[in-house]
């Protein structure tokens, strides 16, 4: 893919998993919180979180939340009959892709995980 705007850093990290801790609202909202200490970006307002739980086709129930940052922003969103998380983190500064990783592995209590920086 062509860069269309060079003199603009991008950095972007997908993360995905099976998570073996319980999850809802809060637990994203820690999530948030753990995530912007972690890796030293700044939330520039507060999350957005929908949680579809006994909403609609249940394999498709789960939270989607964005939070925005100064620095760019973070969407998660959750399956919660596979127990399943995709995650993309989007900055224009820089960040330790490790650090994310094993902020997210850890808190999510990720059994299998993939990721992928681009």
């Amino acid at each position: 893919m062509e860069n269309l705007a060079p003199h603009i850093y991008r950095q972007r990290l997908l993360i995905e998993g099976i998570y073996e801790r319980e999850v809802d609202v809060d637990t994203i909202l820690g999530y948030f919180d753990a995530l912007t200490t972690g890796l030293g970006v700044t939330a520039a307002g507060e999350p957005v979180v929908n949680d579809s739980t006994g909403k609609g086709s249940l394999e498709n129930q789960g939270i989607e939340a964005f939070l925005p940052l100064i620095e760019s922003g973070v969407a998660l969103y959750t399956w919660q009959s596979s127990r399943f998380l995709s995650l993309i983190i989007y900055t224009c500064r820089a960040f330790d892709e490790d650090r994310a990783v094993r902020i997210t592995r850890e808190f999510f209590a990720l059994s299998q995980s993939q990721h992928k920086q681009f």
